[in-house]
């Protein structure tokens, strides 16, 4: 089953604002049996939008569109799409009795406008949006499948789970894409392809993707499944390239590096601070993305300069002296101190040179040494990270995780 995204949006268009609503219906559709041939972003002009459904109703059997559905006068998808099809636009009295009670229920009184989210294509069946106020609309037409969505993904997501998905399905014959994704750092993209694309390959039908970011390297495998095929050979490859990989992969379920150190500290009960230099912040933010942080990270300290780290975190000033702000030394000297300063039982820091000035031919642009230290053991590692002032900071925090992550896994002594 050929499938086809349009993101309906002038603000698409622009440098501002991104289109996440496709990377969703493109898993969900895969693994429902559909195969996404195209992707489409267009204005919000009503004969660009009616060109792009033309075009996209003649060469696909699927045809999802997101946005435009508001009651504004720029939301001409409804619009649009009744005219592609050569098909009347009428006001449906129940949809807009719902949209009625919706306001009232909310204390609002609904504007006019808001009447033409009640307009409903002729034959359409209506998608009920249980978050917000644009009904969405599932259309056949000769054999090809038209599916209106409204823009906003907390509105988007619900109706396409409930309504959408379950319809795909059933079109899609039995058959459907799986997929597994392993997340891996400290290797070269070079090197990760090169040891795991032996591997892959021999398994017909895998589809492999290396994709490198800036905190780590993913690995996606896809396969199609045939109905009633199960998934044991894909297990099997992901537990292979797992194996040929190590610790270097954190995870096979899709959490995120903090997501990976707040499970191990949970499990451990153990709890963390950070002593943050050059990434001023970063590495706290990042483990407070997770909800329930709380339960086992106590706190940070922002020590930028000299005096900071040896009042906050009693680096000693001969440390500083003859070994500088960034160095191993300081960098487990901060560990060791702001584990003592706020009671937790890890201690996490980090301090280099995020750039673009500042370096030294000893010390060049880029020098990070993060340190660690639970009161038994204390360990640092050093790297030379590529990059902008930004992406070195960035990069920073990713490698003060990597080692916690490993740390709790016993296996950061090493540094």
């Amino acid at each position: 089953m050929k499938a086809e995204i349009i993101a309906v949006g002038s603000e698409l268009l622009t440098p501002d604002h991104i289109d996440t609503n496709s990377l969703y219906l493109t898993q969900r559709v895969c693994e429902a049996g559909g195969s996404v041939h195209f992707k489409t972003v267009v204005g919000d002009e009503i004969g660009e939008i009616i060109d792009a459904l033309r075009a996209a109703l003649d060469r696909s059997d699927l045809v999802l569109v997101s946005g435009g559905l508001g009651p504004t006068v720029d939301d001409r998808t409804r619009t649009a799409a009744a005219r592609a099809l050569g098909r009347p636009l009428r006001t449906d009295a129940r949809v807009l009795g719902a949209l009625r009670q919706k306001f009232a229920d909310r204390g609002f009184r609904m504007n006019e406008n808001n009447e033409r989210q009640a307009e409903v294509i002729e034959g359409a069946e209506i998608l009920d949006n249980p978050r917000g106020t644009a009904p969405g609309m599932w259309i056949e037409e000769k054999g090809h499948f038209l599916v209106l969505l409204p823009g906003p993904p907390r509105e988007l997501q619900p109706m396409f789970e409930a309504a959408v998905l379950p319809k795909i399905r059933n079109l899609g014959g039995g058959e459907r894409l799986a997929c597994r994704s392993l997340h891996v750092t400290g290797i070269a993209e070079s090197e990760l392809d090169a040891r795991i694309a032996p591997i892959y390959t021999a398994y017909p039908g895998v589809q492999a993707t290396v994709l490198a970011g800036t905190h780590h390297i993913a690995v996606h495998l896809n396969r199609w499944i045939a109905a009633g095929e199960g998934e044991g050979a894909l297990d099997e490859l992901v537990s292979r390239i797992h194996a040929e990989l190590g610790d270097a992969v954190f995870s096979t379920a899709g959490e995120t590096m903090e997501e990976v150190v707040g499970r191990l500290l949970r499990e451990s009960g153990q709890t963390l601070a950070v002593a943050e230099s050059c990434t001023a912040g970063m590495l706290g933010a990042r483990i407070t993305r997770v909800a329930g942080s709380s339960t086992y990270f106590l706190g940070g300290v922002l020590c930028y300069s000299n005096e900071s780290k040896q009042t906050l975190c009693a680096v000693p000033e001969e440390v500083l002296r003859r070994h500088g702000a960034v160095s191993a030394e300081t960098a487990e000297a901060l560990a060791r101190g702001v584990r003592r300063a706020l009671a937790s039982s890890i201690g996490l820091s980090v301090t280099g040179i995020a750039g673009p000035g500042g370096g030294s031919e000893e010390k060049p642009v880029g020098l990070v040494h993060i340190g660690i230290s639970d009161g038994e053991r204390t360990a640092s590692r050093q790297r030379i990270l590529a990059g902008d002032r930004e992406s070195v900071r960035e990069r920073s925090t990713a490698l003060a995780l990597d080692l916690l992550r490993r740390f709790l896994m016993r296996a950061g002594e090493d540094g």
